[in-house]
């Protein structure tokens, strides 16, 4: 939470940050969302989690596995958002994890911030394929975990990663980690 002065220059208020983690699969994300959300005081909103909550019951089409996905994942992600800006709203921080593996998907994420007025904060995170790999395989081998991840997803996830440009990076409060 930053503070931002008031008409008169004096008076102070919260102004509630938002930070978007971006990132392959695999590369740490959620696990770094929680360490964001303790030196914040943010909530944090995770897609994987939402999916898997409303979603990893249900019984996936043997064909449009995709299409499926991706219908799904688009309403998660319209409820997020206006959870996020409510959130915001109250001056409550938020930490999203939304996926936006593409430079497309980010650039009309950026525009509803900046159509929002809000602060943003990206989290850049990075790690080597076969590193990712290891993490996703051995994860998916936890108990509690909240979403398996096959590893055909993982290849195909991975592929479509579309890491930041120079353009995007500069454009932005970007964040390396």
């Amino acid at each position: 939470m930053t503070l931002d002065a008031g008409a008169a220059g004096d008076e102070r208020r919260a102004v509630a940050q938002l930070h978007l983690i971006l990132g392959p699969v695999g590369a740490g994300k959620s696990t770094y969302a929680r360490t964001l959300c303790a030196e914040h005081r943010a909530v944090a909103l995770i897609l994987d989690d939402w999916m898997a909550r409303l979603f990893g019951a249900d019984i996936r089409p043997e064909t449009g596995r995709v299409a499926w996905y991706l219908e799904r994942r688009d309403r998660v992600f319209e409820q997020i958002w206006q959870l996020t800006r409510q959130l915001v709203a109250v001056d409550t921080c938020v930490v999203l994890e939304v996926g936006l593996i593409r430079r497309m998907e980010r650039e009309a994420f950026y525009r509803r911030v900046e159509d929002a007025g809000l602060g943003l904060t990206i989290h850049l995170l990075d790690a080597d394929r076969e590193v990712r790999r290891e993490r996703v395989l051995r994860r998916n081998q936890e108990k509690d975990v909240v979403q398996v991840v096959p590893l055909e997803f993982f290849e195909m996830a991975s592929d479509l990663w579309e890491p930041p440009d120079d353009i995007e990076l500069s454009a932005r409060d970007v964040r390396v980690r």
